[in-house]
C-alpha cells in the first residue's frame, strides 16, 4: 500500500527521500530520508521486476528545492549569529515560504495522504540535530536561545530567553527610592541592576514585591524582588560575587540570591504577604504611657478602610482597601513620642493608620487616641509569607 501510494505521487511529483518519506512519516520510526530511500528501494525493485525505469531522486525536488542541503551552511550561520552569546540549550524554529506548505498540502489531498509531517517541522528537526553536533549544545522546550531561521534566504534571528534571578533587598539607608526618580542619584534598582548588568552584559529590569517610601528602611528578613535580565551575554553568573558588589555600596544589602523560572518568578511578584513595621509615632499634644498601650490593644484584630491615601490619588485608583492589623505592640518614649511595632496586611498604608489621612483611614491612632498623631520614622521589619 505504501509503495503502491508512493509511486502514484512519483509519477506526477518529483521529490527527493525526505519529501518523499514525509509523506508517510506517521508509519513508522527512522529520518524521514532513511525513510524515503526505503521506499524508493522497494519501488524501483518492484518496477525492475516489471520492466519499468526507475524513479530516481530528481537533481532538484519539486517540493523543498533541496533545502536539507542548505543545512550545513545554516548551521555555520547559526554559530556566527550567537558568537558571544553563552548557552547550553537552544531551540530550532523556521519560517518557509507559504506556498511550500500550501504545495504539501495540496500534495496530501490529491493523493489521499493522511500520515505526514510537515516540512517545518522536519526541518527544525534536523538542523537542530546537526547544530547541537557541531556545537555539543542540547535542545530543551526550555532554552536559552531560540534560533528562527530562514531556510532560503540564510536570515538567522536570535532570540536570547531572560534570566530571572530571585533575592530580597534590605535598604538600609532613608532618602533612597526603590525604582529611579528625577532628583536622586541613586535607588534600590540602580544599585542592584548596575551589579548585574555587569555580570551579564544584559539589560536588567527590576521588580519589587512591594515597595517603601523613600524615607522608609527595610531591615531584617528583606524584601523579595526579582531581577529580570533581557538579553545576557552571559547566563552562568556567579551570584556570590553580584551580590558582594552590591553590598559594597553601604546603602543596600542582597541576601539569598537565586536562579528561578518566569513561573517562579511570577508567584514572588503576586504572592501576598504580610508586614512587620516599627513606627515613631509622634504626638504633640502629649501621650502619656497608658494611652499609647491603650491605642495598641485596640488596634490588634482590627480591621482597617483605607481609602487610597492623598499623597499617592495621582498614582493609584482610587478604591477603599480592606486590610487588617494582626499584631500591635506599643513602647512608649517620652511625653509625645512612642514606638509602635506592627503586623499587618500587605498593603496597608502605615503612615495614614498613624495620621488618619484627614478621614480617608477609619480607624486610625489619631482616631483611637482623639488626638492628632503623625508618623516621624518608620521601618520596615520584616516581610513575612503569609
Amino acid at each position: 500500500m505504501i509503495v503502491e501510494k508512493a509511486g502514484e505521487v512519483l509519477e506526477k511529483h518529483g521529490l527527493c527521500d525526505h519529501c518523499l518519506g514525509r509523506l508517510f512519516a506517521r508509519l513508522s520510526r527512522g529520518t524521514n530520508e532513511e525513510r524515503g530511500r526505503a521506499i524508493r528501494f522497494v519501488l524501483n525493485m518492484e518496477r525492475s521486476a516489471e520492466g519499468l525505469p526507475p524513479m530516481g531522486e530528481p537533481e532538484k525536488c519539486e517540493l523543498c528545492g533541496n533545502v536539507f542541503e542548505r543545512i550545513p551552511l545554516l548551521v555555520e550561520r547559526m554559530k556566527e549569529a550567537s558568537s558571544g552569546i553563552e548557552f547550553d540549550t537552544f531551540l530550532v524554529g523556521s519560517r518557509f515560504p507559504t506556498e511550500i506548505h500550501e504545495k504539501e498540502e495540496g500534495i496530501w489531498r490529491e493523493f489521499g495522504i493522511s500520515t505526514g509531517e510537515p516540512i517545518n517541522r522536519e526541518f527544525n528537526r534536523e538542523l537542530g540535530k546537526a547544530f547541537g553536533l557541531a556545537t555539543g549544545k542540547d535542545t530543551s522546550k526550555n532554552p536559552d536561545v531560540v534560533f528562527v531561521v530562514e531556510p532560503y534566504s540564510g536570515e538567522i534571528e536570535l532570540q536570547v530567553n531572560p534570566l530571572y534571578v530571585y533575592g530580597r533587598y534590605r535598604k538600609l539607608v532613608r532618602g533612597i527610592p526603590q525604582t529611579p526618580l528625577p532628583g536622586f542619584e541613586d535607588s534600590v534598582a540602580s544599585i542592584i541592576c548596575r551589579a548585574f548588568s555587569r555580570a551579564s552584559d544584559g539589560k536588567c529590569v527590576f521588580k519589587g514585591a512591594g515597595r517603601e517610601d523613600v524615607d522608609v528602611r527595610t531591615l531584617g528578613n528583606g524584601r523579595p524582588f526579582i531581577v529580570e535580565i533581557k538579553r545576557p551575554k552571559k547566563r552562568k553568573l556567579d551570584l556570590d560575587a553580584v551580590a558582594r558588589e552590591i553590598n559594597a555600596s553601604g546603602k543596600v544589602e542582597v541576601l539569598n540570591l537565586r536562579f528561578v523560572s518566569p513561573k517562579e518568578a511570577e508567584e514572588v511578584l503576586t504572592k501576598n504577604h504580610r508586614k512587620e513595621y516599627l513606627a515613631l509615632v509622634l504626638v504633640e499634644d502629649g501621650v502619656t504611657p497608658e494611652e499609647a498601650g491603650e491605642v495598641a490593644r485596640k488596634l490588634r484584630g482590627l480591621e482597617i478602610h483605607q481609602r487610597t491615601p492623598w499623597r499617592v490619588r495621582k498614582a493609584r485608583a482610587d478604591k477603599v482597601r480592606v486590610r487588617r492589623v494582626h499584631e500591635a505592640e506599643a513602647r512608649w518614649l517620652d511625653e509625645k513620642h512612642f514606638e509602635l511595632r506592627l503586623v499587618t496586611d500587605g498593603g496597608l498604608y502605615i503612615k495614614e493608620l498613624v495620621s488618619g489621612d484627614k478621614g480617608r483611614t477609619k480607624p486610625s491612632v489619631t482616631g483611637l487616641l482623639g488626638k492628632r498623631a503623625w508618623c516621624e520614622r518608620l521601618d520596615v521589619l520584616n516581610i513575612l509569607d503569609e
